[in-house]
């Protein structure tokens, strides 16, 4: 039995998408467990690159099965166009699977989410817009529409006249908006979903029976630790669970059944939106970073806020989320600066701290604490083993090693598939 998970430890945008398609390669069963489009991978193979936001990494690969699992919400319009673009690029589509458990994303999610948004005002959390947050609170609310029904004859048109009344009283008594049309709802969406309906089917009971019988089952994260409901930098967070535990939630199985547990850092820390950031780097060499990394959104194409490795973060990532090995990715972007910091530990009102803080107000306050260490040469991409990088290099991965207290596997020197360092 091997049950392997991949996932990101600091606020997403990790490089995700890479290390995932190398281990789906080897993968029999490839899962995505939680949140919806508000979350982006990008594949390189050879010349094409692939953007996928909802479909599993494992899509490119015939003979890999791959599971849109019960905790993601599922906006049928967006999968619907990510499917029709992989197929225009020569991808089949057999091998796909979507949980009857999963929640849908419907025209109503995605209204409420900008009104609600620009009622905060200034205060505005700066989610996607895409209707996420509105649907996990459906399913809280226990109001939600799910893959079964949405995909039934007899239930579609009932349950969507039901939802869009219910939604209806909000948007147009709470905020004054224009209420949503249900029978043009009705007619648009029925055509999605006669088109999802062969995919969608039970995924937990299949994913159980492949690990039973000692296949390989990959499940890939999305998003990062930093945006956990729960474990995250409340209230600047994503509406799932990117950790460990949301993934055996969100895929239907138990945490004994997953061996190995990577979480994924880049040699320095970026987040997008608002909340607190204490290696942030708003100068010239967080904007060289900002451009040597390529640091805009998969799926929004927003700049990411760049700063300096944070190891106070990346100690909690391993203790929250169990983490077996670390793949440390993307030291190439710092390649030709002088000198590197990484943050060890955190001043708050004049006391060291080194865990964590839970109260978002404690952290804005924090100062980091930088250890420094000799700058990368200009180019490392060409590298083929550890042992041929720079003694500046190899420092700076040990000690972030030890700092981390979780060792250090893979190392990302490129976008590439085969740009990878092994130790």
């Amino acid at each position: 039995m091997s049950g392997k998970l991949v996932l990101g430890a600091q606020w997403g945008d990790e490089g995700k998408g890479k290390f995932i398609d190398i281990f789906s390669s080897e993968a029999d069963l490839v899962v995505r467990s939680q949140g919806g489009n508000n979350a982006g991978h990008t594949v390189i193979v050879g010349d094409v690159t692939y953007k996928l936001h909802l479909v599993p990494s494992g899509i490119l690969y015939p003979g890999t099965i791959n599971v849109v699992g019960a905790g993601t919400v599922i906006d049928p319009k967006v999968i619907l166009e990510e499917m029709d673009t992989l197929t225009a690029q020569g991808v089949k589509l057999d091998h796909l699977k979507i949980d009857a458990r999963a929640h849908v994303i419907m025209p109503w999610h995605i209204t409420l989410d900008d009104l609600s948004e620009k009622a905060r005002g200034a205060g505005d959390i700066g989610t996607t817009k895409r209707g996420i947050g509105p649907c996990y609170m459906d399913k809280a609310e226990r109001c939600g529409l799910r893959m079964h029904d949405f995909v039934s004859p007899e239930k579609f048109e009932r349950r969507v006249r039901e939802c869009c009344e219910l939604k209806n009283r909000v948007i147009t008594k709470l905020y004054d908006a224009p209420a949503l049309d249900a029978d043009a709802i009705i007619a648009e969406y029925r055509t999605y979903s006669e088109r999802l309906r062969p995919f969608v089917c039970d995924t937990s009971s299949m994913i159980y029976d492949y690990l039973k019988a000692g296949k390989n089952v990959m499940f890939e994260g999305a998003q990062g630790t930093l945006l956990d409901l729960d474990m995250g930098t409340y209230p600047y967070v994503t509406s799932s669970h990117p950790v460990a535990g949301g993934v055996c939630i969100g895929s239907g199985i138990g945490p004994t059944l997953i061996d190995e547990v990577y979480g994924i850092f880049k040699g320095y820390t970026t987040r997008v939106g608002k909340g607190p950031f204490p290696t942030e780097l708003d100068d010239e060499v967080g904007e060289y970073i900002r451009q040597q990394g390529g640091e805009f959104g998969t799926t929004t194409g927003r700049p990411r806020r760049t700063g300096w490795f944070d190891a106070v973060i990346a100690r909690y990532a391993v203790r929250v989320n169990g983490l077996t090995s670390i793949i440390l990715n993307k030291i190439d972007p710092l390649c030709g600066l002088d000198t590197i910091k990484v943050c060890t530990a955190y001043e708050l009102d004049g006391e060291i701290i080194k865990d964590f803080p839970a109260d978002l107000d404690d952290l804005a306050r924090c100062k980091p604490i930088y250890e420094e260490f000799e700058g990368f040469p200009e180019n490392i991409s060409d590298v083929k083993s550890y042992d041929e990088f720079p003694a500046s290099v190899k420092k700076y991965v040990e000690a972030v090693e030890e700092m981390c207290g979780c060792p250090i596997s893979i190392i990302g020197i490129g976008p590439a598939r085969d740009q990878i360092i092994y130790r």
